[in-house]
């Protein structure tokens, strides 16, 4: 039996891992997750995913390991977790009203293989009033999500449609990385 590593803290991604009812362990990459907002957001979020992979790889090089990461983006502009109250509350204005998307970047390194790809779906949001926003920051949920918001928690009653798959929203394509890691297993 292969040796799985899901190198992510995120509680979301253990909990889609666990959808595919395959024993796996977490080991928390420990890197700096930084993006260079010159170049492609889509590039630097599969960077992302590898550097974090890879980051445990190094060290359990029998496992196979997947690392992943999500961006919500508008354009060219990154929002990743707010660092405040008024930031979390700016990036919810700058998402009413509009369809952002949010990508995934996942790698699996096993042996000498890497496999990095993307997924990305697209969210259109209700308008949100400023009561809406600040009830909803009150909560604290916006604080560690990337665009300040959970699609499967409170800020579900905010989305007016999106095109895509959902669990890439949440922080995991789940079906596409099944399908992608049957011929590891």
């Amino acid at each position: 039996m292969t040796r799985i590593i899901l190198a992510s803290k995120s509680p979301r991604r253990r909990e889609l891992l666990e959808l595919l009812k395959v024993p796996f362990e977490i080991i928390v990459s420990d890197i700096d997750e930084q993006i260079d907002h010159n170049n492609d957001l889509v590039k630097e979020i599969e960077k992302l995913s590898f550097q974090k992979a890879n980051a445990v790889f190094k060290d359990h090089q029998d496992a196979l390991v997947i690392g992943s990461d999500t961006i919500v983006k508008i354009g060219n502009t990154a929002l990743g977790k707010p660092h405040s109250i008024e930031e979390a509350k700016k990036m919810l204005r700058d998402l009413s009203d509009k369809t952002h998307e949010v990508v995934t970047g996942v790698t699996i390194l096993y042996k000498d293989q890497v496999e990095t790809f993307s997924s990305i779906a697209k969210v259109n949001f209700y308008p949100l009033s400023e009561e809406e926003i600040d009830e909803y920051v009150s909560t604290n949920e916006p604080m560690d999500k990337a665009g300040a918001y959970a699609i499967q928690g409170d800020a579900a009653k905010f989305i007016r449609s999106i095109e895509g798959d959902y669990y890439t929203i949440v922080g995991l394509p789940i079906a596409e990385l099944y399908h992608r890691l049957k011929h590891y297993l």
